[in-house]
């Protein structure tokens, strides 16, 4: 199931956090101002998206967006890569269920990784904010950039990882 923390926490829960080596070292590297990855993700404004290739075939995605509400949210899962997602600034609900317990709506794989689910009601609620960062495998449905009360900007970044194969 998905996890959700500060980075340290959530690194020594992992079997293979060597695997996760360029998600969290670009993550960090976004944390840590006047570097590459951070003036790369405050310089970008609302509604933009800059993807950065990481080594091992990962790579992050630093985006900025407003909230919305969670009529405008989609349930989301991937087949190809777990998300690591960091939030740097803003607060955001994300919602999180089993894939299983979905109906598809859409499956988008393998051009982009995505399949889209029916609304679903009884996901848990999860709130981050600045400096948490939630991991999403396969099987975690996700719905997120959910607004808390008014919207608000949220600087974030999405690292893909591919997923191992066994």
């Amino acid at each position: 199931m998905a996890l959700f923390g500060i980075l340290s926490t959530l690194r020594s829960q992992l079997t293979r956090p060597e695997h996760f080596a360029a998600a969290f070292g670009f993550v960090e590297e976004a944390g840590k101002e006047g570097s590459a990855a951070h003036r790369q993700l405050f310089g970008l404004t609302a509604g933009q998206t800059e993807r950065t290739e990481l080594p091992g075939g990962a790579f992050a995605l630093s985006q900025v967006y407003l909230t919305k509400p969670r009529a405008e949210g989609k349930w989301e899962t991937h087949r190809a890569y777990i998300d690591v997602q960091a939030v740097y600034a803003g607060e955001e609900t994300m919602e999180v269920a089993d894939r299983g317990r979905l109906t598809l709506a859409e499956d988008l794989t393998p051009a982009r990784d995505v399949i889209f689910y029916q609304p679903y009601d009884l996901g848990s609620v999860v709130r981050l904010g600045a400096g948490d960062v939630a991991i999403y495998f396969p099987p975690d449905a996700h719905m997120g950039g959910l607004v808390q009360g008014a919207p608000v900007l949220m600087r974030k970044v999405v690292v893909k990882v591919p997923v191992l194969s066994a």
